[in-house]
């Protein structure tokens, strides 16, 4: 029997299954982000390989499987997607390999069927949709200059720009200045400025914004609330216009949303979203994943070696069982 290393490769962490050809879950495990545009791809490919070390053994040596399917955040454009696949067929993960972007393993895991959308809002925001022929949509998705707003880290942007010219006086009174004081135990607005300039502090940590930053809207701080009707709206807009260049507005179909601020499923965001999804694309069902994407990148995998129907059920059984004592 044929197996699989499937992979998600996630800027906070990358996970990793080995599963049988009939969708037994044979070892599983996790190691650090995967960050190929910031740290390179042969870094990146080093954490894979920390991931399968503790999945199947410190000792382990390639191949790991007859099959990769690697879904990966990064993997933004075919050529770096090709890149990816590239090294990981030189290490010799395993004999044939394909990679994708990991919003590809999000829709699968979330989606009834293998078609639809999906939109990811974690620390930066994308969205893919794929129609039942195959065809799909997709961005660049590489931050501000390709067309994108919002996401934990640029939402954490927004709100430090918010609060530091409230302090200052270029701006109204906004409670987003207490958020950042108190988020990040500060005096003033600007020290976190600074810590950032100077690098004393993480930039992935303006995503702590993200949580008071929806409770302040709640609230009904006005800038705040502002930030989040974008967000919901910047969620709406990528999804649609990506089933609308598949000509899939007037067909029913899912849109998968995942990612960090929306599986929180703050109440004020999600209810924005809905309304939104409801004017533009009334056919659409919204579909928070229960499934975590490797869930995604193992089903894809198996599709690729041709597995039978039997082994979806099997995957999505394991992953929803606790694990093993």
């Amino acid at each position: 029997m044929r197996t699989l290393l499937a992979v998600d490769g996630g800027n906070s962490k990358t996970a990793v299954a080995l599963v049988a050809e009939d969708g037994t879950v044979l070892a599983t495990g996790t190691g650090g982000g995967f960050r190929p545009q910031t740290e390179g791809v042969p870094a990146a490919i080093d954490v894979l390989l920390d991931a399968v070390r503790r999945a199947l053994g410190p000792d382990i040596r390639p191949p790991f499987a007859d099959h990769v399917a690697a879904y990966l955040a990064g993997a933004d454009l075919p050529v770096e997607e090709e890149e990816l696949r590239a090294e990981i067929l030189r290490r010799g993960y395993g004999r044939t390999a394909v990679v994708g972007n990991d919003t590809f393993a999000l829709l699968r895991a979330g989606a009834g069927r293998p078609y639809g959308a999906a939109v990811v809002c974690g620390a930066g925001i994308n969205a893919v949709a794929v129609s039942p022929g195959g065809q799909t949509a997709r961005y660049p998705a590489l931050g501000r200059f390709s067309g994108d707003w919002g996401g934990g880290l640029g939402l954490g942007e927004e709100v430090l720009w918010h609060a530091v010219r409230a302090e200052d006086g270029r701006g109204p009174a906004t409670a987003l200045l207490d958020v950042v004081r108190e988020v990040f135990g500060t005096r003033t607005a600007e020290e976190v400025v600074l810590g950032l300039h100077f690098r004393s502090l993480a930039w992935g940590r303006l995503n702590e914004l993200v949580p008071p930053l929806l409770a302040t809207a709640a609230a009904g701080d006005p800038a705040a609330r502002a930030l989040v009707e974008r967000q919901a709206e910047e969620v709406a807009v990528m999804g649609v216009a990506a089933l609308r260049r598949l000509g899939m507005l007037g067909s029913p179909c899912e849109v998968v949303l995942g990612g960090g601020v929306l599986a929180a499923r703050d109440p004020l965001l999600t209810r924005l979203v809905e309304e939104r999804y409801a004017a533009a694309a009334p056919l659409a069902t919204l579909v928070v994943a229960a499934d975590p994407p490797i869930v995604g990148a193992v089903l894809l995998g198996l599709e690729q070696l041709g597995a039978a129907e039997g082994a979806e059920g099997r995957v999505r059984a394991a992953f929803a069982s606790p694990p093993a004592a």
